[in-house]
């Protein structure tokens, strides 16, 4: 089976967190200081707080709000009173935040932020993946992502069970129809499904390896059942069916299965938590769902004072 690089908690992923951590400590704070907190709040108080899920979910971003909490004082100490991925019920108690009183109070909405965004991405996925269990389909993100925060959200869709997709344009080939369009204006001809997946082969044999060594992964997208075989005989690494539905998705598998079966098959546009487990049952192996990422609420985090 191949696959795209899957996203950890890793140098890369905190490089990307601090970059969005300081900028979120600029816009709450500016060139300036918490004047509220400065005016009531005595120099030298000191307290505590306990972060706390107020509705049932998955919990994810700890380590970006041991970040937010570094970057705002170096006195605070965060304690993590679970892990990222665990499931937390409503009124459980995620973290505990001690410290200089003031910087509580300041820090209190950046951290809030960080792990409400996060937890409402993994507890969306958690609830697609466990739709599919039992079927052999993996639940894939896709790059519909928050500009600035891609990283970080397939950290969580990871967290919440789910899998990365590719995560940028340089890191693997997923031929579209659009490609196809404007890639055929230099032949009067023009090319088909199957000779694209050539024509990408041949171009990436002049390029090195992705960064991590592994080989170059092949995707090409087909919305018509006609499309399905001739680009199977082409020996793609992964074929995405586009809005088909169920009935044409089992025909695709079918199809596979006889041609060349080691080809995983990969489902995605208008799926949802409704339709996520019929298009499991289909045979797919793989679907993708933008609304990992782009449709997640938040999960209802906040502060009580100890």
């Amino acid at each position: 089976m191949v696959d795209y690089p899957q996203i950890s908690w890793d140098d890369d992923c905190r490089r990307d967190c601090l970059e969005l951590v300081r900028l979120a400590v600029r816009e709450d704070l500016g060139s300036d200081f918490d004047y509220t907190t400065l005016a009531l709040v005595p120099d030298g108080a000191r307290g505590a707080a306990l972060v706390v899920a107020r509705k049932a979910g998955v919990v994810c971003g700890l380590p970006a709000a041991a970040l937010v909490v570094d970057e705002c004082d170096r006195e605070l100490r965060l304690e993590s009173l679970c892990q990222d991925g665990g499931e937390v019920t409503a009124g459980e108690t995620v973290a505990r935040l001690a410290g200089p009183a003031r910087s509580l109070l300041t820090v209190e909405r950046i951290l809030l932020n960080f792990l409400g965004r996060l937890s409402g991405v993994a507890s969306l996925t958690r609830r697609y993946v466990q739709a599919v269990a039992g079927t052999g389909a993996r639940i894939y993100d896709t790059r519909k992502t928050t500009p600035g925060w891609r990283r970080l959200e397939k950290y969580a869709v990871r967290s919440g069970g789910g899998c990365n997709h590719r995560f940028n344009l340089a890191s693997a080939v997923l031929i579209k129809d659009n490609h196809l369009f404007f890639g055929a204006m230099d032949s009067a001809q023009g090319f088909s499904s199957a000779e694209a997946v050539q024509r990408a082969r041949s171009f990436l044999a002049g390029l090195p390896l992705p960064l991590g060594g592994a080989p170059w992964i092949v995707e090409i997208e087909v919305d018509t059942r006609e499309q399905i075989e001739p680009v199977l005989a082409a020996g793609p690494d992964l074929v995405l069916l586009d809005n088909m539905t169920l009935d044409e998705l089992r025909q695709a598998v079918a199809i596979r299965n006889a041609r060349n079966p080691r080809i995983e098959l990969e489902a995605s546009g208008g799926i949802d938590l409704s339709t996520v487990r019929a298009a499991a049952e289909t045979g797919v192996e793989r679907i993708s769902v933008g609304a990992l990422t782009h449709g997640a609420t938040w999960l209802d985090v906040g502060m009580d004072w100890e």
